[in-house]
């Protein structure tokens, strides 16, 4: 810290010049199909990069073919992309070198810095303070899913010290992230041991009758979207609606997402009851699998499954849809792999007593503590570094504007 201070005494003690975003980066180019008939892309659509790590995850193969109607933008290597779009918004991410030359739905803003000057990871460190965040919320276009506007973004002021200080805060901003890294890696081995010792003990039951996840089920149903541009679905809206984007291999216990009662009663969505086994069953969330823990709502790629308590525990059957998630997603169909119902249902799934599922759970469950608890162990930790980091980039990115020249 006293470094920086240094140098803000030696180089800018009245102040820091402020510039919008619009003068110091470039637009992405839209891309031309039917120039690139021939060519594949991987493909980044709005839950590909994690909120909370800012890495790209998940992504789908397309060509001319099958790409969605928002597959539009080429990003290049060192591009910062800024999902624009509710329940996405505030996902950000620098494009690595992986990427370059791939495709980006156009639900993201991209960002591609002038680093003569501003450089790449500082105006990347800046998208997540909490004056860009405020920006943000106060800048929404109100509609189905609110959204800010490219052209608002571009318009947000961003501090542009000089380039040797921006390098000193990058420095240290870069040293947290990389122990947030550190530990991430460490938790990701922690996983990787549950998961095999998960196999294991899922394997030892594969003697057991077998059924389907159809069979063993009171009830197996999909939900619906309602339709878009209809503000009177979304505005104010009370009841919990589950997106593919939120199962991520957990519980959940709320929804980005709200609908209304108008919603409920004019479309094809319904309630389910809480502890439904949800599958997801569309593109790059195919096959990933959650338990809602509150009753909710959900869109129509997502298969839900009331478990009959009398046949089966419903966190036996989540382990085991889990541990099978490659074979699960191995099973779909068509350009983006989707799963349905039908698939759903006829997946295989060994059902031991209900006393030994108990037994099974009950082991499953510390373990799954221990790697995704943050109240104990590398999960606190890892939360405990989070909060350091934002406390210090807010900080360290909070400059006195310099007073222009009268």
């Amino acid at each position: 810290m006293s470094r920086i201070d240094e140098l803000i005494a030696e180089h800018c003690s009245g102040g820091v010049e402020f510039r919008s975003l619009v003068d110091i980066t470039s637009k992405s180019a839209s891309i031309n199909w039917k120039s690139v008939a021939d060519s594949s892309f991987k493909y980044i659509d709005l839950s590909s990069v994690d909120r909370v790590t800012r890495r790209i995850g998940d992504t789908v193969s397309v060509t001319a073919t099958d790409a969605p109607s928002r597959a539009r933008q080429i990003v290049r290597t060192g591009d910062v992309i800024f999902a624009t779009t509710r329940p996405t918004q505030m996902r950000w991410a620098v494009i690595p070198e992986e990427y370059d030359k791939q495709i980006a739905s156009t639900g993201y803003c991209v960002l591609r810095p002038n680093n003569n000057v501003i450089l790449t990871n500082f105006l990347a460190h800046v998208l997540g303070t909490a004056r860009f965040s405020r920006y943000v919320e106060s800048n929404q276009v109100e509609g189905n899913y609110p959204s800010i506007p490219d052209s608002r973004v571009r318009e947000f002021r961003v501090p542009v010290p000089p380039l040797e200080i921006q390098r000193e805060i990058v420095r240290i901003l870069d040293t947290f992230s990389k122990m947030e890294a550190e530990l991430e890696a460490e938790l990701e081995a922690r996983k990787q041991q549950y998961e095999h010792y998960r196999a294991s003990l899922l394997t030892s039951v594969e003697s057991a009758k077998w059924s389907t996840l159809g069979d063993i089920c009171s009830r197996v149903s999909t939900g619906a979207t309602p339709k878009a541009g209809k503000p009177e679905y979304y505005r104010d809206g009370t009841i919990p609606w589950l997106r593919t984007g939120e199962v991520t291999f957990g519980e959940v216990f709320d929804t980005e997402i709200k609908i209304t009662d108008q919603a409920l009663k004019e479309t094809g969505t319904s309630w389910i009851k809480e502890n439904c086994v949800i599958i997801a069953i569309s593109g790059a969330t195919a096959a990933r699998s959650a338990i809602n823990k509150i009753p909710l709502t959900t869109n129509q790629h997502c298969c839900n499954l009331q478990i009959d308590e009398s046949l089966a525990n419903y966190r036996f059957v989540f382990f085991w849809v889990s541990s099978k998630y490659e074979e699960l997603k191995s099973l779909g169909r068509g350009a983006r792999s989707d799963l349905n119902t039908k698939i759903i249902k006829n997946f295989p799934i060994p059902v031991p007593s209900l006393e030994e599922q108990a037994r099974i759970v009950g082991i499953l469950d510390k373990f799954d503590a221990l790697v995704n608890d943050l109240s104990v162990g590398l999960p606190a930790e890892l939360a405990a570094r989070r909060q350091q980091y934002e406390y210090y980039r807010d900080k360290l990115l909070t400059f006195k504007e310099l007073e222009s020249a009268s």
